[in-house]
C-alpha cells in the first residue's frame, strides 16, 4: 500500500519532473509550455514563493491537461490549499506523520521526503511505500538508494536535489527509482531572462537523454 493513492501511478511513464519556483505569475505558462516543448508534461510547482499559488491557479484554469503538483508542502493547511485548488499531487522536503494524515484525509497522492531509513520507516508505518528522496546527492546518492534497497525492496522512490542530465541516468537505472526530480534545465539565467525557448532546448536536452538510457 502506498498512500491514498499513488503517485508514480498518477505520472505513469514520466521519468523527469520539473521542479520550478515561479516568483512571477504571468510567467507560469510560457515556462510550462516551454518544459512541455521540451518532453515535460508534468511540473512540481514549489510553495518557495509568494506567486506559487496563484500561478497553480493560473495554469490550472489555462492548461488542464497539464498534470500539475505542488512541492515545498510543509503545512496541513498548504495542502489543504492544494487540494481546494485541485493540485494533482503533493511533494515534500521531509515527512511528518500530521502531513500523511492530512494527505490521507484529503486522499491527495503525496511523496514524503526521506533523506534517512528512520524517516522511510515511519512513512511505512503510515501506510506509505512512494517517497521523494531528498537531498539526493548531499544525502549519499546512488549509494544511498542501493543500500535501501536491501531492507526496503518493496520501497520506490523519486530522488531530487542536485540530479541533471549527466548523472540522471545512474539514479535511473537503480530498480527502487521511478524517477528523477529536477531543476537543471531552467537555469536562473534563463528564467530571468524569460528565455523560453532556452528552457525548451534544455529540457529536450534532458529528455533526449533519458531516452538514451532506454535505448542501451
Amino acid at each position: 500500500m502506498s498512500g491514498p493513492s499513488s503517485v508514480f501511478a498518477l505520472l505513469d511513464g514520466v521519468r523527469a519532473l520539473p521542479v520550478v519556483a515561479i516568483d512571477n505569475v504571468e510567467d507560469a505558462v510560457p515556462l510550462a509550455d516551454a518544459l512541455a516543448e521540451g518532453g515535460l508534461p508534468a511540473i512540481e510547482v514549489t510553495l518557495r514563493t509568494a506567486a506559487a499559488f496563484d500561478a497553480i491557479a493560473k495554469l490550472q484554469k489555462e492548461r488542464p491537461k497539464l498534470l500539475i503538483g505542488a512541492g515545498t508542502v510543509v503545512t496541513g493547511a498548504q495542502m489543504k490549499t492544494c487540494a481546494a485548488l485541485g493540485v494533482r499531487f503533493a511533494i515534500s522536503p521531509g515527512l511528518t506523520p500530521a502531513l500523511l494524515e492530512v494527505a490521507h484525509e484529503l486522499k491527495m497522492p503525496y511523496l514524503p521526503g526521506t533523506a534517512t531509513a528512520s524517516d522511510v520507516m515511519a512513512g511505512i508505518q503510515h501506510g506509505w511505500s512512494e517517497f521523494k528522496f531528498f537531498p539526493a546527492e548531499a544525502a549519499g546518492g546512488v549509494a544511498m538508494l542501493k543500500s535501501w534497497a536491501g531492507p526496503f525492496p518493496d520501497l520506490r522512490f523519486c530522488p531530487t536535489g542536485g540530479i541533471n542530465a549527466q548523472n540522471a541516468d545512474a539514479y535511473l537505472a537503480l530498480p527502487n527509482v521511478v524517477m528523477v526530480g529536477s531543476s537543471s534545465m531552467m537555469p536562473a539565467s534563463s528564467l530571468k531572462a524569460k528565455d523560453w525557448a532556452d528552457i525548451a532546448r534544455r529540457s529536450r536536452a534532458f529528455t533526449d537523454a533519458l531516452d538514451n538510457i532506454t535505448a542501451c
